[in-house]
């Protein structure tokens, strides 16, 4: 594969994991989100595959988009695997309200048209 389809292929998992925390979060509250393991394992584990994906991506391409926060997205993924007893709901949260949303729109303009169907003879 090539480094660009490589990259293509992180961002598309960066952006279905980040799509996941939207969808699953929609409508919720901290106090729900708090309250609910299978919602918070779910929101925890998706961000881990965001930022184990953005620490693929490649140092040309993260260079070339320094509007993603490249760094923090591997390292909240980072807190998330080594520090899991120190993860606090309301700053996962925040994160969620905050900051995905902006990152589903900026991945969402990064990802490149799909390639074309071969026509039919």
């Amino acid at each position: 594969m090539r480094p660009e389809q490589r990259d293509a292929s992180y961002l598309w998992d960066m952006l279905e994991a980040a799509r996941t925390v939207l969808e699953v979060t929609q409508g919720g509250t901290l106090s729900e989100y708090s309250e609910n393991r299978i919602l918070h394992l779910a929101v925890e584990r998706a961000i881990q595959i965001i930022g184990e994906a953005a620490n693929r991506v490649s140092a040309e391409f993260q260079a070339a988009h320094p509007e993603i926060p490249w760094r923090q997205i591997v390292d909240q993924r980072n807190v998330l695997v080594h520090e899991y007893g120190d993860v606090e709901h309301a700053l996962i949260w925040e994160l969620v309200q905050r900051h995905i949303p902006i990152l589903v729109s900026q991945l969402a303009s990064l990802m490149p048209p799909p390639p074309q169907e071969l026509e039919d003879a």
